[in-house]
């Protein structure tokens, strides 16, 4: 793996203002740049209690990498968002719509879960 995949790897979301630059202290533990924010990311998923499965069953988490198994018609776009699409660091929500996430092109968007695989 290159410095970059490592790094992002080792980025998540940020729990408290949603920024993606949240970097690893060590022992799952994450420090967010824009707000200061900390936060155990176990602790954090074990807290929210929330499950999503993929469409072969995998658990995902927020910080996770999917891809996009079928063509999905996005409302006031002129095409869709196109299978094969690969989307990182998704945010998980609870909700029929229990994946948010920014797509290249598109912006920030939600996603069902039943739409993506773990990649």
């Amino acid at each position: 793996k290159n410095k970059l995949e490592v790094m992002s790897e080792e980025m998540k979301s940020c729990p408290i203002c949603e920024s993606p630059y949240g970097y690893s202290k060590g022992n799952d533990y994450y420090s967010c740049p824009e707000c200061a924010n900390e936060w155990n990311q176990i602790q954090l998923e074990m807290e929210t209690g929330l499950i999503v499965l993929d469409s072969n069953g995998t658990s995902l988490q927020s910080g996770d990498s999917v891809i996009v198994i079928k063509n999905l018609p996005v409302k006031g776009a002129p095409k869709p968002v196109k299978s094969g699409t690969k989307v990182k660091n998704i945010r998980l929500t609870e909700g029929e719509h229990n994946i948010n996430c920014k797509i290249d092109g598109f912006g920030s968007m939600q996603l069902k879960s039943e739409f993506v695989k773990k990649g």
